[in-house]
């Protein structure tokens, strides 16, 4: 189910006002049947999917926490063999036969005839199998005890509020909260309408706005102008942005609203001063799970210079290739580590040199656009292809009718300028000048209904998935 649609309305009032009615013994099982619905709305096979790796990790859990020892290890090992397979199947067998098969007619007269699976990825699996990993690693390091409910631990899997798209949040974090009693709250219902209010803005007014004239640029990369490719790297920089932390506002606020308290998944990263820096910003959970199950592992940054550079790429290379079975985005990992190590060795060996605030936000920025390119495109070629064409010192003529779409030029930098301007003042001014947040409750109410009067006439609303989904 999307939460740019109708139905998610409807399913979201629904199954909060039965919440709250409901007995606290019985609201987990609500809370279970309404994410496999949740689930279910999209294709509802794939339910036993995740069903197989709660199972396993479940098993896997209380197994870890009865044994000592090798066992232990052998156990853990096989609950993430086990998430890894299926992740590999869906995701990326594909990916890697069609790569054998190319690779094996450089050396022979005719390429393998290995054979492609017809499968659909799961919506948001890569999300949800590093949820499940997080579980059996903390229960190895004993920082959470094995859950012996069946059903607790598959709605920590599959609770609906981050289910498809994260935030990826620790048992310990989240198991606990499925025990509270929680009442019914004026302050965390208003707290959480607003974030959604929030959200649904960064999504259906700035994100999918933008997203008609990337789209549209992107398609046809080598016809367009310097300006119009520039213009479009530029706002999908803003459209990937609004997207994702617009689905992680809708996400805590439906979660908030039951008194739920998800982790916070984006603090304004680009106003990030460092590519490090950016990653401490951008997708929080996934780059703190990265940190503590690989980087840390492989010795963080307590190494020497050469296996730092070595640690930094391998995690970078990882992260790229969990977003997708494409080279695109393998290079767009690979971009990110390159800058990263830059950055280190800078500090490392030239650490007179010391740029502004200003100047190394804003290079931060071009560099963070410069990698989406990557992360847009649909294969290599047209990522290089845009690439040429902005830095080419030909003169590129706009195509007939290029810039007719005006009204569409006006409303994605008008909601940009909203996005910029919040961040901005959130970042220089924080708790003040944030009008959803203002003590008066007449400034809240105005602004609110602001908000939805422009999310109603401005919004798209052709049931665009978030581009995170696909993960």
């Amino acid at each position: 189910m999307l939460f740019n649609s109708f139905p998610f309305i409807i399913f979201f009032l629904v199954v909060t006002i039965a919440y709250y009615a409901m007995h606290h013994k019985w609201r987990w099982l609500l809370l279970l049947l309404a994410s496999c619905y949740f689930y279910a709305f999209l294709i509802p096979a794939y339910l036993l999917v995740l069903f197989l790796i709660i199972t396993i990790d479940y098993a896997a859990g209380i197994l870890i926490e009865s044994n000592q020892g090798r066992t232990r290890k052998f156990y853990l090992g096989l609950s993430i063999i086990s998430n890894l397979t299926v992740l590999g199947i869906f995701k990326y067998h594909n990916f890697f036969v069609e790569n054998l098969n190319h690779l094996s007619g450089l050396f022979t007269s005719k390429e393998a005839s290995f054979s492609i699976w017809n499968l659909a990825l799961p919506v948001g699996l890569s999300f949800h199998t590093f949820q499940a990993m997080s579980y059996t690693i903390e229960v190895y390091k004993g920082q959470q005890k094995a859950e012996r409910k069946f059903g607790i631990y598959g709605l920590y899997v599959m609770f609906y509020p981050q289910l498809v798209a994260g935030p990826i949040e620790r048992p310990q974090r989240l198991i606990p909260q499925f025990y509270q009693k929680h009442q019914v709250s004026y302050n965390g219902i208003s707290s959480g309408l607003k974030w959604m209010l929030w959200g649904f803005f960064m999504k259906v007014v700035v994100a999918d706005r933008l997203g008609i004239y990337v789209d549209y640029v992107f398609k046809n990369a080598e016809v367009h102008s310097r300006l119009a490719l520039i213009t479009a790297v530029f706002f999908y920089t803003f459209q990937i942005y609004c997207d994702f932390a617009g689905y992680s506002l809708i996400a805590i606020g439906s979660a908030k609203v039951m008194g739920f308290t998800l982790t916070k998944n984006f603090n304004r990263p680009y106003l990030a001063l460092s590519l490090k820096d950016f990653w401490k910003r951008w997708n929080i959970t996934l780059s703190q799970w990265f940190r503590d199950y690989v980087y840390f592992p492989l010795g963080g940054s307590k190494v020497t210079v050469s296996k730092y550079i070595f640690n930094i790429l391998v995690v970078f290379i990882l992260s790229g290739l969990w977003h997708g079975a494409n080279w695109t985005f393998i290079l767009w990992g690979l971009f990110h580590g390159l800058f990263i190590v830059f950055g280190y060795l800078k500090r490392k060996y030239f650490p007179a040199i010391i740029f502004s605030k200003y100047i190394r936000i804003i290079t931060t920025f071009l560099a963070v656009s410069f990698c989406w390119i990557f992360f847009r495109s649909q294969n290599v070629h047209e990522a290089f292809t845009i690439i040429k064409r902005i830095f080419s010192q030909q003169t590129i003529h706009l195509i007939e009718g290029e810039f007719e779409e005006r009204s569409l030029l006006l409303y994605s930098l008008l909601g940009i300028f909203c996005i910029v301007t919040t961040e901005v003042i959130s970042e220089f001014f924080p708790g003040r000048y944030q009008l959803l947040q203002s003590p008066k409750l007449w400034v809240r109410m105005t602004t609110c209904i602001g908000l939805i009067v422009v999310i109603l006439l401005f919004g798209v609303f052709d049931g665009s998935q978030f581009i995170y989904f696909q993960f």
